[in-house]
């Protein structure tokens, strides 16, 4: 009976840990400590953006795979740049071509994170 006992703890301890169907595991701090060395070019649009920040989109990328994990990276990336009063649209929008690399929404105040 103690085997059970502890058998069913462990069960549900490990089912506590799990990721929820539909829940992100990616977290606000993480998209903002990725996307920060973007900060400086995407608010002057002066230079060229760096290779931190190039790698940082592909590093969110493919932090973000799932509905829930893209949203949330999308949410997060929206309320970092509204953040930023000086943030150029133009040159947020632009930099996954600049940097020749693919994220599934924008860095910008006015996306819509839900579509």
């Amino acid at each position: 009976m103690k085997g059970v006992v502890i058998s069913v703890l462990v069960v549900l301890a490990m089912v506590r840990l799990m990721v929820r169907l539909g829940e992100a595991t990616i977290s606000c701090e993480e998209v903002v400590n990725i996307v920060r060395p973007c900060a400086p070019y995407i608010m002057t649009g002066i230079g060229s953006s760096t290779i931190a920040c190039c790698n940082g989109l592909d590093q969110l990328r493919k932090s973000a795979t799932t509905t829930a994990d893209k949203q949330q990276a999308c949410q997060c990336a929206k309320d970092a740049a509204a953040g930023f009063p000086m943030l150029n649209e133009q040159v947020s929008a632009s930099l996954p071509t600049l940097c020749k690399r693919h994220i599934d929404f924008p860095i910008s105040k006015n996306i819509n994170c839900q579509e």
